[in-house]
């Protein structure tokens, strides 16, 4: 008999904390465009829906729940999938700003940075002479001089005011050492498995978009988690499509959407965050994977479930 086929969680990052308005016509930032990708991207394949909110009126980053609170009962009436909100927000907040979206609404899911990094993406502020808001320039450059602060107070302080939710945690992981303040926070019992790893890979300040450092973040994750996790890769730029297959054909879940590039291929802009997720989902098809739906997404997580939400 043929091997039944493992299931595939497409995560999709709607919008996110380091692109802006003048760099692809595609990002959404209004709560109308959020949703409705969002939506779209979910009938493609999505199963989990990753998403940070942005001010309507110019397309900065915002934690304020009244603009979360605009997109997320609309997600929640049209589709099936799993809510994950980001609690990165800005370099400039603090975790207890951070957290409040997640605290305010119980999602499913949430993610959590697991350690302070040089956090920059300064570099794209030289790709663009005109702007079309103001914020948008220096908010660029100045990731040059910020940290994301993200200290084992903090992620101490984030897990013990979530735990009354039952929210799963995406445990992003820039590099090598993130796995082990995770194990550290594991240890003390601050989470539960089985943990939902998050190998982000191509950011910089954190560990290169390589094979091998993939290869070599999954084998420590191996060493120290060993069949308590779950995971899957985030690859910045043009590693995302490369980096998913990757994931993939080693065991993992994979992330794309236009929070972590906004492009389909080299040189070519990204029309939707659908039409990344329909990509890759294309390309894991081809290959013999199965696409998890959000309910065996939330097998696959050990999710609370999408009635145990607060919106």
């Amino acid at each position: 008999m043929p091997r039944k086929a493992r299931k595939t969680i497409i995560t999709c990052a709607v919008t996110g904390a380091i692109h802006t308005p003048t760099m692809s016509d595609a990002l959404p930032y209004t709560p109308d465009d959020i949703a409705s990708q969002a939506i779209a991207a979910a009938e493609a394949g999505a199963a989990v829906l990753h998403l940070h909110a942005r001010r309507p009126e110019d397309g900065g980053v915002s934690i304020d729940t009244d603009h979360f609170a605009r997109f997320l009962p609309r997600i929640k009436q049209a589709t099936d999938a799993v809510v994950n909100i980001s609690t990165g927000g800005s370099l400039t907040h603090t975790v207890a700003e951070r957290i409040n979206p997640a605290r305010t609404f119980s999602p499913e899911m949430c993610s959590l940075n697991m350690g302070s990094i040089n956090f920059s993406f300064h570099p794209l502020a030289d790709r663009y002479t005109d702007w079309k808001y103001d914020w948008e320039r220096d908010y660029v450059a100045g990731s040059e001089g910020n940290i994301f602060r993200n200290t084992f107070k903090d992620i101490r302080e984030a897990a013990e005011a979530l735990a009354p939710h039952g929210i799963k945690f995406e445990h992003e992981c820039y590099d090598v050492g993130h796995l082990y303040n995770l194990k550290f926070g594991l240890d003390r019992g601050w989470f539960e498995g089985p943990i939902f790893l998050q190998f982000v890979l191509g950011i910089l300040g954190g560990i290169g978009a390589d094979i091998d450092n993939l290869v070599f973040m999954k084998r420590t994750a191996d060493r120290l988690f060993g069949d308590n996790y779950r995971w899957s890769v985030l690859g910045a730029g043009n590693a995302q499509m490369p980096l998913a297959v990757a994931a993939a054909q080693m065991g993992g879940h994979v992330r794309v959407g236009l929070e972590d590039s906004l492009f389909i291929r080299r040189g070519a802009l990204a029309a939707s965050n659908a039409e990344q997720v329909t990509k890759v989902r294309r390309i894991l098809e081809d290959l013999g994977h199965e696409i998890a739906t959000p309910d065996e997404a939330r097998e696959i997580l050990a999710l609370k479930g999408g009635d145990k939400v607060g919106f």
